[in-house]
């Protein structure tokens, strides 16, 4: 009697204690839930987040693509005036060079004109007492012509005497009057040249003029290529200044995407952390209640889990392999068991399957629901019936709004087939 008591006492101390395990592993499975349901939330906002500041960085360098390529036009603008300005101050030098040389030479044909004056003047008075001597000479020669004339004649020793008297009186006045005529054609000679001088001199003062005008062009020229070049370069340091805030705000941007990269890598890996405490906790929890519990086998033979149209095939799609087969149905649809068995995995993949729910049906095989619109109607370690309702159809995870679907898989002994060999 006494060791039947013993035994009552201590299966009822074991059964305390294992419910009381039952129940702590309960609560942890509570607060992994809770948790596991939060933490996608936030990597989802991470990641969301990490999308908005690559799409802004994406932005910001074509608008500092576009910024460069201005400073680019600017610089080509500024470098061109800069040559052109060069030009016309080797254009202005030359000018000044002519200038001063048109202005020597002014000075010197002054000089010459000067000079030629001069000698014209030198000219005008050797012929004008040129003139006056032959004047003279033809006057005394008129006014004692006769007297003269008979002293030749009766001067003479012989005739011969008399022709040479008169040949050579003939000479002096032809020598008088070609001394003369010589002069006149100096005089002649000396004022066209100096007018020659003076039509070069005035042709140097109107090509001065004209330089002088070059130059005053010239000097306009260069002040408003001074003012572009100013223009340009404001506006180049205004775009400059554009094109380093720009690249700041990238940097800035770039390393706003590098700490929420590492924040999700830490949250990741926080998940991860969590996903095996879960996954402890769950397999203590199956250890634990399996005597309760005991082992459900399905048919084998599926039903479909969702009444929709396939959208997709098990198979190899877009260059990889698609698991599963998609059933596409609107947001909200019923998703059921497609056989009895139970539930071994519940939670949130986001690269992948969003909010899903891993049946095991016995005999090896396991089925996969995924893009839930939610965590579902049912539980790790729950045990579930053929057609029994486990959640509703969404597009969680890779999936898109425009085209909710229902992702399903089937696991026969660890390896993945097609759904449709076990469906009717």
């Amino acid at each position: 009697m006494a060791k039947n008591n013993y035994r009552i006492k201590c299966s009822r101390y074991a059964n305390r204690v294992i419910a009381t395990i039952l129940a702590f592993i309960m609560s942890l499975s509570v607060v992994f839930v809770v948790i596991d349901s939060i933490a996608p939330n936030a990597t989802a906002n991470t990641g969301a987040r990490i999308r908005e500041l690559r799409e802004e960085r994406g932005r910001l360098g074509r608008e500092i693509e576009e910024v460069q390529a201005r400073i680019n036009d600017i610089e080509f603008d500024r470098l061109s005036q800069l040559a052109q300005k060069e030009v016309l101050d080797d254009r202005l030098e030359l000018t000044w060079l002519q200038i001063e040389g048109i202005t020597e030479a002014i000075e010197l044909y002054e000089k010459l004109i000067i000079e030629q004056e001069l000698e014209v003047r030198a000219a005008q008075n050797r012929e004008n007492e040129q003139f006056e001597v032959y004047r003279n000479r033809v006057r005394s020669m008129e006014e004692n012509g006769i007297i003269t004339y008979l002293e030749i004649l009766f001067d003479s020793t012989n005739f011969s005497d008399l022709l040479a008297r008169w040949d050579f009186v003939n000479d002096i006045m032809r020598a008088d009057e070609r001394a003369y005529k010589d002069l006149i054609i100096a005089r002649e000679e000396t004022q066209a040249a100096e007018e020659t001088l003076r039509e070069i001199r005035a042709d140097l003062e109107e090509e001065k003029v004209q330089l002088e005008h070059s130059e005053s062009e010239l000097y306009k020229q260069i002040e408003q290529a001074n003012e572009l070049i100013e223009e340009l370069m404001s506006t180049l340091e205004g775009e400059e200044a554009l094109h380093q805030q720009k690249v700041t705000e990238s940097r800035r941007i770039n390393a706003e995407i590098d700490r929420l990269i590492e924040r999700q890598r830490r949250e990741e890996e926080e998940r991860r952390r969590r996903e095996a405490a879960r996954r402890a906790a769950e397999a203590a929890n199956n250890s634990a209640s399996s005597n309760n519990n005991p082992a459900v086998t399905g048919t084998g033979q599926l039903m479909w889990p969702m009444q929709g149209r396939v959208i997709s095939e098990f198979g190899m799609r877009r260059g990889r392999m698609h698991l599963g087969i998609d059933i596409m149905a609107p947001v909200g649809t019923n998703i059921v068991a497609a056989d009895s068995g139970r539930v071994v995995r519940t939670g949130y993949n986001a690269g992948g399957w969003g909010f899903f729910i891993m049946i095991d049906h016995g005999n090896g095989m396991r089925t996969t629901y995924g893009h839930l619109n939610c965590r579902g109607v049912v539980s790790t370690g729950q045990t579930v019936s053929r057609g029994q309702l486990i959640g509703f159809n969404g597009f969680s995870g890779n999936a898109s709004a425009n085209a909710p679907h229902l992702h399903f898989e089937v696991r026969v002994n660890g390896r993945d087939v097609n759904p449709r060999l076990h469906l009717p």
